[in-house]
């Protein structure tokens, strides 16, 4: 058996009354920390990262935060090796409300059917630059999916599945009970059948009964430009194929961001930190920046007297909005770095620099 999971909000030190912006934070602090990219070679960061990932992948969807806060690892269906689909899978909200409902109520229409199968959530990981221009993406989804063998009847090829004796097909069992204010019908899921309203004598050798066989599918995805780490690309019907008929779930693609080594993200806004030295701080000078298009680079004017953390403003050079209104900015954070080794020339001039600002300072 697996180890027991840590805690999301432990793996990544945040408290459960942390907001969105803190858990974001810590995340890329962690992720900065521990990604492969950064320590190559090293297992035990890449399972850091892992964890450090799933963690986010929780907490930073109010819905599976919802669960995760109520019920723990039992409200995201999870098992020691990972989430898996829904979030509520395994719980049976449906039953329970249901089961309630049809006890005090005596409802005759039978359980309420799920309106679509599981749904699938995977992580993919993007680029700055593929963030930024949107991109195509070939993905590997492990699924069930119709079983080709029996077409879903779960019956052996030559064989058919015939109707229930106990519930006459119906899927359902209803037990009556005599109470002070009247008959109550309470109806259960029917044992026999596991509510298909069919028995299966001569099971299909390929799924086992079950109706379904495990495949590989290869998706190819439409990732939108400006998408931001933690936002969802939902593929409709993708998911796992529904009982009793009822449509496929759908597949969320879930966007990770690989931390870059130069760009830091807020929103649509791109950070940049360019350092310069005392003497391009003092006299002004001419840069050039990179940016999110490969290959491209941006002027930057640095006038004298440029001091320690001015930030000059490259405008429509972020990224563009996910849902096509515009594009954001990139700030350009100037750090200005002191030498700390000099050579004797270098020492000579600066001596002589200090010597006239002395003067000037003492009004000589």
């Amino acid at each position: 058996m697996s180890k027991q999971k840590r805690d999301p909000y432990e793996v990544l030190g945040v408290s459960r009354n942390a907001t969105a912006d803190e858990i974001k934070k810590a995340y890329r602090k962690l992720a900065r920390k521990y990604h492969p990219d950064a320590n190559p070679g090293d297992n035990q960061a890449a399972e850091r990262f892992k964890e450090v990932s799933e963690a986010y992948s929780i907490l930073s969807d109010p819905d599976q935060r919802a669960a995760y806060d109520n019920l723990g690892w039992a409200g995201l269906g999870a098992t020691a090796g990972g989430t898996g689909g829904d979030p509520f899978a395994g719980f049976g909200f449906g039953d329970i409300f249901g089961s309630i409902f049809s006890d005090f109520f005596g409802e005759r229409r039978g359980f309420r059917r799920e309106a679509t199968g599981k749904h699938i959530r995977i992580s993919l990981e993007l680029t700055f630059e593929e963030a930024a221009s949107g991109v195509k993406k070939k993905i590997t989804v492990k699924k069930h999916e119709t079983c080709s063998r029996c077409n879903g009847s779960r019956a052996e090829p030559g064989t058919s599945p015939r109707r229930c004796s106990v519930c006459g097909g119906s899927g359902v069992e209803e037990i009556r009970q005599r109470t002070p204010f009247g008959i109550m019908i309470n109806q259960t899921i029917c044992n026999a059948c596991n509510g298909t309203g069919e028995m299966v004598d001569h099971p299909c050798t390929l799924c086992k009964g079950t109706g379904l066989e495990e495949k590989t599918k290869k998706i190819t995805v439409d990732i939108p430009a400006g998408i931001d780490d933690g936002q969802k690309v939902i593929i409709r019907g993708e998911g796992e194929p529904g009982p009793h008929g009822v449509p496929p779930g759908n597949l969320y693609i879930i966007i990770r961001l690989k931390p870059h080594k130069y760009f830091h993200r807020e929103g649509n806004e791109l950070i940049y930190e360019h350092t310069i030295n005392i003497a391009q701080a003092a006299l002004g000078d001419t840069i050039y920046v990179p940016t999110l298009v490969k290959g491209e680079k941006a002027k930057v004017k640095i006038p004298p007297g440029t001091e320690m953390n001015t930030i000059f403003r490259l405008k429509n050079k972020g990224f563009p909005n996910v849902n096509g209104y515009g594009r954001g900015d990139m700030h350009v954070i100037i750090r200005i770095s002191t030498p700390k080794k000099l050579t004797p020339r270098e020492k000579e001039l600066l001596t002589e620099l200090k010597e006239i600002w002395a003067a000037k300072k003492d009004g000589s």
